[in-house]
C-alpha cells in the first residue's frame, strides 16, 4: 500500500512542466541556479527554487555548495535522474512521432 502511495506522490512531483524541463535542461551537465534559470524561459525563482528542492529530496537533482563569496550554487542530475531523463526523451520523441496526428485531431475537435 505504502509503495503505491509513494510511486503515485512521485510521480506527480515529477510530472509536472517545469520538473521535466529542468531535466532536460540539465541533461549531463552541471548548471548554476542562473544559468538554469536564464535556460527555461518564463520560470520564476520561486517556481525553480520549489521544483530543485523536490527534485533534490527525491533524489533526482544533487546540489552543489561551493564556498565562495557569493556562494556558488550547482545543479547536477543523480543516477536516476539521468534515467527519468531518459524517460522524458522517450516521451518527446513520442510526441514528435505523433505531432501531426495530434494537430489534426485537435482541429477536428474544435470544429
Amino acid at each position: 500500500m505504502r509503495a503505491g502511495t509513494l510511486a503515485r506522490e512521485i510521480f506527480s512531483d515529477v510530472a509536472n512542466k517545469w520538473a521535466l524541463l529542468i531535466i532536460e535542461t540539465l541533461g549531463d551537465g552541471t548548471l548554476r541556479f542562473s544559468e538554469l534559470r536564464d535556460a527555461l524561459e518564463g520560470i520564476s525563482h520561486k517556481m525553480l527554487t520549489q521544483n530543485l528542492r523536490m527534485m533534490e529530496r527525491n533524489g533526482l537533482v544533487e546540489r552543489t555548495v561551493h564556498p565562495s563569496v557569493p556562494p556558488r550554487v550547482e545543479y547536477t542530475l543523480t543516477g536516476p535522474g539521468r534515467e527519468l531523463r531518459a524517460t522524458a526523451d522517450l516521451m518527446c520523441e513520442w510526441t514528435r512521432r505523433h505531432i501531426g496526428h495530434i494537430e489534426s485531431a485537435r482541429q477536428s475537435f474544435g470544429s
